[in-house]
């Protein structure tokens, strides 16, 4: 499994996306309450640019006549038909067990280790360390 690194965890702040080519694939890299996930820019419907799409919440399960609104910016919404996926899981909404999307392992890693490789580690502390894709 290859490394790529994305950026800075300052580049890329709770709430925000970037999107990068990963060997040949387009990737997106999300940044939710300060954990980071990667989705394939590619909408399994029909090819668009999923990681372009609005990053919203969603309706979550509750009582008749009650409106419980959740998981903001966990949600992506594919921007050509507006087909929605689990950000966290790479899971549709509408089928979750049948329809999803890739989804790639994202580590924050030192700015130290990520230039040098070492046999030992020691315990660290990531102030504005790299983002690594692992694709």
């Amino acid at each position: 499994m290859a490394r790529h690194i994305v950026g800075r965890v300052s580049e890329i702040l709770p709430g925000t996306s970037k999107i990068v080519d990963a060997n040949g694939r387009s990737i997106g890299v999300f940044n939710v309450d300060g954990r980071y996930y990667a989705l394939l820019n590619r909408c399994p419907h029909q090819a668009a640019p999923l990681c372009q799409g609005a990053v919203k919440g969603m309706a979550l399960p509750s009582k008749p006549g009650e409106y419980v609104w959740g998981r903001e910016g966990e949600i992506l919404r594919c921007p050509w038909h507006g087909w929605e996926f689990d950000i966290t899981t790479g899971r549709s909404i509408f089928s979750p067990h049948r329809m999803r999307v890739r989804t790639y392992e994202v580590t924050v890693e030192s700015t130290d280790v990520a230039e040098e490789e070492r046999v030992e580690t020691y315990p660290v502390t990531v102030e504005d360390g790299l983002v690594i894709l692992h694709a």
